[in-house]
């Protein structure tokens, strides 16, 4: 098979995962939502361990990418494999099984702000949990000590058993954080996690999501709206623009001009 990582000129040494199998790969993908083409022509390899920023201009095409790396969205054209499997060829029950071993991180949380944060924390479990099991939870919590440790690791603890509506936007997202921790995937998708948080929480939230990434040795791909974070944390920057991408490179390698042309005003 051609090495599709080539294509946008990532050399095979870019970084130490060339040579694993991919944890992530699109072939030739491109998606449409009716007229509007979304993504067009994308070949990316993503190996296991890596972080990977995705960045970009509104409406280049991050999210449509996450969606299809997690199989809620199937390409138009192409291939989309994650963990080795062709999303596009599983059974319903075959593509829930491998997207329990994918992690979200949303924007807006998807918490239910009237549950306990333990009951949101444990709905990280809720694939490997019977329907029996997840019922008798919402009455009296299972796997507490998981979701504790969970909760100590994003530093807060002492918010088991608060009202979720009760949390700052920061803790929320946290507690977020904390349900992808429970659900113990092989990668984490994060879409924009920090866009709704003053700036102050939102480095405390990317420091938080790629030391527990890096801790863990999850494969990361993250979507964020200001490129400094990409520099600081992660071994890749794809720069998407108008559902292309742009540039594939080590953050050394991404240079002001790259950036200017990536964020540039479109031509009329």
């Amino acid at each position: 098979m051609e090495d599709v990582q080539s294509l946008h000129g990532a050399s095979a040494d870019a970084t130490p995962f060339a040579d694993a199998p991919p944890v992530f790969e699109l072939i030739n993908v491109s998606h449409c939502f009716g007229d509007l083409i979304a993504l067009r022509n994308i070949n990316l390899r993503i190996g296991p361990g890596e972080r990977v920023a995705l960045v970009g201009p509104s409406g280049a095409g991050k999210s449509t990418l996450l969606n299809l790396l997690n199989g809620s969205l199937r390409p138009s054209a192409g291939v989309v494999r994650a963990l080795g499997f062709d999303l596009a060829q599983l059974s319903p029950r075959a593509l829930r099984q491998v997207q329990r071993q994918i992690g979200v991180v949303y924007q807006q949380f998807h918490l239910v702000d009237n549950l306990r944060v333990i009951h949101n924390v444990n709905a990280g479990a809720l694939g490997r949990w019977s329907f029996l099991k997840a019922a008798w939870s919402l009455i009296w919590p299972q796997e507490v000590e998981r979701a504790a440790q969970a909760l100590a690791q994003v530093g807060i603890l002492e918010k088991l058993y608060a009202r979720t509506d009760q949390l700052s936007g920061g803790q929320q997202q946290r507690v977020a954080l904390a349900r992808v921790l429970v659900q113990d995937p092989v990668a984490i998708l994060a879409d924009e996690p920090i866009s709704n948080l003053d700036p102050e929480r939102g480095r405390e939230i990317m420091d938080l999501l790629f030391r527990l990434s890096e801790k863990m040795r999850k494969t990361l791909v993250v979507s964020l709206h200001t490129i400094e974070y990409a520099y600081t944390h992660c071994h890749r920057i794809i720069g998407l623009r108008e559902g292309g991408v742009l540039f594939d490179a080590p953050p050394a390698e991404v240079t002001p001009d790259m950036v200017r042309t990536l964020y540039r005003i479109a031509k009329e």
